[in-house]
């Protein structure tokens, strides 16, 4: 099984190969327990409000990072995340890459439908994330883990 920091560095360079040159500052942050989702969520409220991102924005990121936080503690056993600070050169944005060294998902096209579940939820977790940001993307692996990196730019 590859750990949550190489499967990090494997979907980086396959997936954010622009992400990477946009990045200006990253903070990386153990996701293992619920005290490490309200942290999270405390320091993307915190970068939200730095780079002026309206309230409803603000309220989508941290909706989407806590649900995408617990995803990885419940479904991949726990993980990381990297917080990264992005500048394209005229917009501020925040970008998150949560990462874990769990099962992977099966089903990516299921998992992403609304509804779909296999923990007993509602199942809006991965296609709710979607929505609430600006640029998605995820990276299952089976018996390696799963990468998602979301972004919310400012407008």
């Amino acid at each position: 099984m590859i750990d949550a920091h190489t499967n990090a560095v494997l979907f980086e360079t396959e997936l954010l190969d622009s992400h990477r040159q946009q990045r200006t500052a990253r903070v990386t942050l153990p996701l293992r327990s619920d005290e490490d989702v309200v942290g999270l969520r405390k320091q993307v409220r915190e970068r939200a409000v730095a780079i002026a991102l309206s309230l409803v924005d603000q309220t989508k990121l941290v909706t989407a990072a806590s649900e995408l936080a617990r995803n990885t503690i419940k479904y991949g056993g726990g993980g990381e995340v990297h917080l990264d600070a992005l500048s394209d050169g005229i917009r501020k944005g925040i970008g998150l890459i949560f990462v874990d060294g769990g099962p992977g998902i099966p089903d990516l096209d299921s998992a992403l439908r609304d509804g779909f579940t296999t923990g007993g939820g509602l199942g809006l977790g991965l296609g709710g994330s979607k929505r609430l940001v600006d640029e998605f993307a995820i990276d299952s692996r089976m018996d390696e883990g799963t990468a998602v990196m979301v972004v919310k730019w400012k407008r």
